[in-house]
């Protein structure tokens, strides 16, 4: 779960409910954030703006009930208490990967229409470019970054190990993840389905100045630029083992002979073994 006040900005249009105090089993007094939730969307579904609602995170829901069953049907309460308001409408679900809960949302019989992000740390964009040598479009090519990046992403232990091993960025860093590719899908019933990729992007990402990179030749006890005159000087200087007046690119090579010609002298040792003896390559 990120903390509250990372996720919403200064907007009398956004209201944040911090419930990340209430622990099942530490509270004076038992506190039920399922009718907690339902009357409050209830409240915000008579106004005619746009509603997003946005519960952050659905895995600590499912922890708080203690059962896959009840959450999946207090989700489909609320969306269907979305749905009945007139208004354009939302409802969005932070889960971490992998879930039980996966495989019960992205169902037709849960919402007809879907989108679904899958959302990467932006540390796995660097190992990709530092280790494959492969950073993300349009550096390369988007054939080349889906065939590395797809297979590193579905090891869910990776991207935790460059996170939150030595020397990740842990999940207070600067930055805080970066879409990779979603799968869509429209219409009513239908259960259609396509995928479409995404361009990659950061959340809450800090302005940071644009730095050139240090000039690697400073603080060198000798010079390695070429004044324009030492330029023309090393020019004229002939190349060992150039044909003078041809370029070597001008005589055909199938036209010379190659031979290794060998004349024993007298410290070989000459016997009816030896090859040398009469040795014509």
């Amino acid at each position: 779960m990120y903390p509250p006040a990372s996720l919403s900005g200064a907007s009398e249009a956004v209201k944040t409910f911090d419930w990340t105090g209430h622990v099942p089993g530490f509270d004076d007094e038992p506190f039920r954030s399922t009718e907690e939730i339902l009357q409050i969307v209830r409240g915000a579904a008579a106004e005619p703006r746009l509603l997003d609602v946005v519960i952050d995170s659905a895995d600590a829901l499912l922890a708080d009930l203690g059962s896959l069953s009840r959450t999946t049907s207090f989700l489909s309460e609320l969306l269907a208490v979305i749905r009945a308001r007139n208004g354009p409408s939302r409802l969005i679900l932070h889960v971490l990967s992998p879930s039980p809960l996966l495989p019960v949302l992205t169902q037709t019989r849960f919402s007809p229409s879907l989108v679904h992000v899958n959302a990467h740390p932006t540390a796995l964009l660097t190992h990709l470019a530092s280790a494959y040598l492969t950073p993300p479009p349009p550096l390369s090519s988007p054939e080349k970054f889906w065939r590395v990046f797809i297979p590193v992403a579905e090891r869910h232990y990776e991207s935790e190990k460059l996170v939150f091993g030595q020397g990740g960025e842990g999940s207070g860093g600067g930055s805080s993840c970066s879409r990779c590719s979603s799968v869509v899908r429209t219409g009513r019933g239908d259960g259609g389905a396509w995928t479409a990729p995404w361009r990659a992007g950061r959340m809450d990402r800090p302005a940071v100045e644009s730095q050139g990179a240090p000039d690697p030749t400073q603080n060198l006890s000798f010079n390695l630029n070429l004044t324009p005159e030492q330029q023309r000087s090393r020019a004229q200087v002939p190349l060992p083992y150039a044909h003078e007046g041809k370029p070597a690119e001008q005589i055909p090579s199938s036209t010379i002979p190659a031979a290794i010609l060998y004349d024993p002298d007298s410290a070989d040792d000459i016997d009816d073994d030896d090859p040398d003896e009469d040795l014509d390559i």
